[in-house]
């Protein structure tokens, strides 16, 4: 194993995201097995390392929209389990106060803007989240996720070139998980490396391993720092996989029980697992403390989300408009 490249609290803080978010998602399928979690329901197991190195490279104040797989992406911009799991459970404490469930988690307070259930429908808003952070003249940048099955809407082709076109602060990131839903990357493109449709915009692009922390967290500040200095828009294609089905109703038959295994090889909490241990920046005590802190916060979250209320009646009339206008243009 080579020589770690990012500092010891880096190493720490991803495995304890990653452990987090992979424990959360396991006891989130138990939860639906229980019938708690209904609807929709779409676990991010495997991919943990595409928002771990993300949040690493980040500075406050940057944004991030995703599509439906959102679990992970909340908790790693600092929704807390508890309200997370609340929403899971469609309870009045959730992020989303019970109304938006898995696929719709959104916090303002953590700069977190969902959640989308349309297929590509978050990537355009995206776009307009960066617009006003270039209007307003600050350096924050919004960091885009899709997955690969999105990047087939036409509403990515006006992004892009829009993006281009105003410079926009925006990091595109298509998590390619190989399949969309039950397709694979090959049944829908000649073109299997998707990060080269960038180049029809001329949009800096490229491809990494998103089974990787360390190469993320590159990527990504690369990426940050150009649209920071008023560069534009990137786009970068993080090639990850997910372990579990595309939601909770898939058995995944459309893929090898060879193909799973090769990629459990990789496990990104795994290898950062195993990485602090060469470096000896926790022993394998310690380690196992921090993990049983996690597994508290995780059960404490299904607790909490239990005893929390279903929304009244009358939450269905409340944030479906505007109040007030944050500004004024005259």
């Amino acid at each position: 194993m080579a020589k770690a490249k990012h500092s010891k609290n880096t190493y720490i803080d991803w495995y304890r995201l990653m452990f987090l978010i992979r424990r959360f998602e396991e006891k989130s399928a138990q939860m639906y097995g229980q019938n708690k979690i209904r609807g929709f329901c779409h676990l991010y197991i495997g991919q943990e390392a595409v928002v771990a190195g993300m949040v690493s490279a980040k500075k406050d104040g940057d944004k991030v929209i995703t599509a439906y797989r959102d679990h992970g992406h909340a908790l790693a911009m600092g929704i807390s389990a508890n309200a997370v799991m609340a929403e899971l459970f469609g309870r009045i404490d959730g992020c989303s106060k019970g109304k938006g469930g898995s696929m719709h988690m959104f916090s303002k307070e953590h700069n977190f803007f969902g959640g989308h259930g349309i297929v590509g429908g978050q990537i355009p808003l995206g776009a307009g989240i960066a617009l006003a952070d270039q209007y307003a003249g600050n350096d924050n940048v919004t960091f885009c996720y899709m997955g690969d099955g999105a990047v087939r809407q036409g509403a990515l082709h006006e992004t892009f070139n829009m993006a281009m076109l105003w410079k926009l602060p925006v990091v595109f990131i298509c998590e390619n998980n190989n399949y969309a839903m039950g397709t694979s990357v090959e049944r829908t493109t000649n073109v299997l490396d998707i990060y080269k449709m960038a180049s029809a915009y001329e949009m800096p692009a490229e491809q990494a391993d998103g089974m990787s922390c360390e190469t993320v967290h590159d990527c990504m500040e690369r990426a940050a720092e150009r649209a920071r200095n008023g560069e534009g828009p990137t786009f970068i294609e993080l090639k990850t996989y997910r372990y579990r089905g595309h939601s909770m109703s898939d058995p995944a038959k459309y893929r090898t029980k060879d193909e799973v295994k090769d990629y459990k090889k990789v496990d990104p909490v795994e290898v950062v697992r195993a990485t602090i241990l060469k470096n000896k920046y926790m022993s394998e005590k310690e380690l196992l403390a921090l993990e049983e802190e996690v597994e508290k916060e995780v059960a404490d979250s299904v607790e909490f989300a239990d005893n929390s209320p279903f929304p009244d009646a009358e939450e269905l009339y409340k944030d479906v408009y505007v109040d007030e206008y944050p500004f004024i243009v005259e």
